[in-house]
């Protein structure tokens, strides 16, 4: 469920009066890469594009763009150099000298290129204005290698798409010539990194659950997931069907995420200041709180109000997918907004969940709960770094809870808040190792009789780079696409059938029409009034990137309740008819949630600036 859209593709196509360009415009493969002269890596991969060119010849297209390292004279003043060579055939050789004339780059290997290049003499007013033409050029390509989301140097775009893998020429000539484990990857990978990723997936799986259920396939199939599966303890088991393996069990991986990118935002996210926070915080609340009012306004008196909590959840995947997908028409801001927003509203989710549908609790069972959690607390004070321990005690967490009558899925929120999300106090002292280890051992590389770092070296720096990474971005980095690419689309399959019936609504009109206004009306509304209340009494500063009608458009997204609305309706409502009728409403509202949120926000405009 990761919210932050990846750039994997390459921001402007080829061109040779812009670009600098070895081969010619119809060679089937073009590698593109960003790079700088005094970057140590850059300069070894150079001696890897010699050995490309040698094998591919007039098949590969090769293409350097400008990317100097930051706050470095040299790498700056070198690009400049190079950029202000009269024609191609000149900055190809400075090029050539600025990239191996000598082991690191020096002062004296620019006062040689400099000469060579004739723009030695920045008094002169035609060296000048040749070196800020070039100036010009490289600031033009460090704009590109941002658009194109290059962090570091050197990145690679293969055919215009970038390049993840190892630089050496193995590797790169087997992700050009398209080897076929190199095209799964990057399908997956290229898939993953796309934002409404996960959309179309739940989209696609839901669709697939419904045609199931309402074809020969759906009695045998419903059979199928309340088949029991057991595991046994001695003389106790635990004893589940399939659906609420998946409902109960995995889901925690889901709840476990939600927890992590919650926790990250709190801390060192959009959300770590009240000040930043408070808009969204606001909004997600009042779309909490007028649905579920809303609800309770309409249903009568009875086992349905129980259900009061189906309106209120946001399914975020869809929703932040669509904002996404409606580009440059909706500012990047609202974007923020709304994903701000969501993660707050699926901390009310969790809540909600935690507080009025668990039942039967057993103290014991309870006792044991609070033991484990204050074993998390203790773990993270110490602090401990290492994932596993907080796995193993997560997993009796959810087996505790799972006893006492508490929704079990809780164990991956309350993992998620204990364990340590940011870096480690002696950050600087870790990165000075590491540099010191990668230092050493390249002054080695040419020894005789060596093919590469040694075991110590290579397993000090695993050991840096586990204490340099939290165990919560670690544990998000794994659990993460096993939630959104998994855990979702077994859940929506288990959950979404549903056998369409003329009598579907029979005698619960009003349980549909009940959900329905929660989400149609009630997120937009609630959206709406809480935004305006924080802003009117100067909690919350009004926005100047999108409009309040924008902030609607945004709750009305917000009202595509989905996944956690379905999961809250099970919880909710044990009669099958009542489950289906609230299934039939989820689905119809959360289309014309998004359906009518689209439209807003794509017939919206955004505020002028002044």
């Amino acid at each position: 469920m990761s919210h932050a859209p990846t750039h994997r593709r390459l921001d402007r196509p080829v061109d040779v009066t812009h670009d600098h360009v070895l081969g010619t415009a119809d060679a089937e493969l073009t590698l593109v890469e960003y790079g700088s002269y005094a970057c140590p890596r850059c300069r070894t991969a150079n001696q890897e594009i010699v050995k490309l060119r040698d094998r591919f010849g007039p098949r590969l297209r090769y293409v350097f763009r400008h990317r100097p390292l930051e706050n470095n004279d040299l790498a700056r003043r070198s690009a400049d150099i190079a950029e202000s060579a009269p024609d191609a055939e000149s900055f190809w050789r400075g090029h050539v000298e600025l990239m191996g004339r000598s082991t690191t780059l020096t002062e004296e290997d620019l006062t040689v290129v400099s000469a060579e290049l004739d723009v030695a003499n920045p008094a002169d007013p035609a060296c000048a204005e040749r070196l800020q033409k070039a100036a010009q050029r490289v600031d033009d390509d460090i704009a590109s290698s941002h658009a194109s989301g290059v962090t570091f140097v050197p990145t690679f775009f293969i055919n215009g798409v970038r390049y993840d893998g190892a630089w050496d020429e193995h590797s790169l000539s087997e992700a050009m010539l398209g080897s076929l484990g190199h095209r799964v990857h990057s399908a997956a990978v290229g898939f993953g990194s796309w934002a409404p990723s996960t959309a179309l997936l739940l989209g696609t799986v839901t669709l697939l659950a419904l045609l199931l259920s309402n074809s020969s396939m759906g009695p045998a199939l419903e059979q199928f997931w309340l088949t029991p599966f057991a595991f046994s303890f001695g003389d106790r088991a635990l004893s589940l069907s399939l659906r609420e393996w998946i409902n109960d069990g995995l889901l925690t991986l889901f709840f476990l995420a939600v927890g992590l990118e919650v926790k990250r935002e709190f801390t060192v996210g959009r959300l770590a200041t009240l000040r930043l926070a408070m808009l969204p915080i606001a909004a997600a609340i009042g779309g909490l709180l007028i649905p579920a009012l809303l609800y309770l306004a309409i249903i009568p008196a009875g086992p349905w109000q129980i259900g009061a909590g189906v309106p209120m959840p946001t399914d975020t995947a869809f929703a932040v997918a669509l904002i996404v997908m409606l580009g440059p028409r909706v500012p990047v801001e609202l974007r923020v907004f709304l994903t701000a927003a969501s993660i707050v509203d699926d901390i009310g989710t969790i809540l909600v969940i935690a507080v009025f549908y668990s039942h039967g609790i057993d103290l014991m069972a309870l006792l044991g709960s609070a033991v484990l959690i204050a074993a998390l607390v203790a773990l993270n004070r110490l602090p401990v770094y290492r994932v596993w321990p907080y796995a193993v005690i997560g997993l009796l967490l959810w087996l505790t809870l799972h006893a006492a009558g508490l929704h079990a899925t809780l164990a991956g929120v309350l993992l998620a808040m204990l364990i340590p999300t940011r870096p480690p106090p002696n950050l600087n002292a870790l990165l000075a190792q590491a540099e010191a280890v990668i230092a050493s051992e390249t002054q080695r590389s040419g020894a005789a009789l060596r093919h590469g770092p040694s075991a110590p070296a290579l397993k000090a720096i695993d050991s840096i780079h586990d204490r340099i990474e939290s165990p919560a971005d670690r544990l998000l980095r794994t659990v993460e696409p096993w939630s959104s690419y998994l855990v979702l689309p077994l859940f929506a399959l288990a959950n979404a059938g549903l056998v369409i019936a003329m009598d579907l609504f029979t005698g619960r009109e009003v349980l549909a029409a009940a959900i329905a206004a929660g989400l149609i009306i009630g997120k937009p509304v609630g959206f709406l009034l809480a935004a305006w209340l924080v802003i009117r009494t100067g909690l919350a500063e009004r926005p100047t990137e999108f409009t309040m009608t924008q902030v609607v458009g945004a709750g009305t997204l917000a009202g595509i309740g989905f996944t956690m609305s379905l999961f809250i309706a099970g919880q909710a409502f044990p009669d099958a008819g009542d489950f289906a009728a609230a299934k039939a409403s989820i689905f119809a509202a959360s289309v014309v949630s998004a359906i009518v949120g689209c439209v807003m926000l794509a017939r919206s405009r955004s505020p002028t600036p002044d």
